[in-house]
């Protein structure tokens, strides 16, 4: 029986998939050192945080002003989302799959004590983004959670919380992505 070479058929898959996952982090990677790397996309669905679609839009778009190697997109029409974001009636909370991708819960259960939307929404998005929890901490860290109390309305992360992301994603920038995701589930 004749043997088959796949070498081309081999190379062609693997070129497919360094261009749909691994293409633009190379190719940004080989950048000038003197070109800024563009952002990394991370799309997010909201259709199912009901009556907190507003705070989730606003916690990402606190994210989006306050870094640059990454950006915070609603999801278009049909797209599959890095981030699903839902409403429950426990505590907020967050599942990463990996770093970018994951769920984000807005639990009514520390709205209900008075705890601010947007807060938990930007917290939670933070998450996602490769943040831990850093309690207790003061209203000026975001990712204090609920340990800075219920008048704390700082939806902003600190100088620190921002240079985490940017390093978090300016690394990922720089690699192509990883091929098997982690779970870790943080919960607030």
């Amino acid at each position: 029986m004749p043997s088959r070479t796949y070498v081309p058929t081999l190379a062609a898959a693997l070129t497919a998939a360094v261009t749909l996952f691994g293409g633009p982090a190379h190719a940004q990677a080989d950048a000038p050192a003197d070109q800024p790397l563009a952002a990394r996309v991370v799309t997010y669905d909201a259709g199912a945080s009901a009556e907190f679609r507003a705070a989730v839009d606003r916690g990402a778009a606190i994210w989006n002003e306050s870094v640059d190697n990454v950006e915070l997109r609603p999801a278009a029409a049909g797209q599959r989302a890095n981030i699903r974001v839902l409403a429950d009636n426990g505590w907020p909370r967050a599942l990463t799959t990996s770093l970018g991708n994951g769920t984000v819960y807005i639990g009514r259960q520390a709205v209900t004590q008075g705890y601010n939307t947007v807060r938990i929404a930007a917290h939670e998005l933070g998450h996602i983004l490769g943040l831990p929890d850093r309690k207790p901490g003061p209203c000026s860290s975001l990712m204090s959670g609920s340990s800075a109390g219920v008048p704390c309305t700082n939806p902003y992360p600190n100088a620190a919380e921002k240079a985490e992301v940017e390093d978090n994603f300016g690394a990922a920038l720089a690699r192509p992505a990883a091929t098997a995701p982690r779970e870790v589930m943080i919960v607030d």
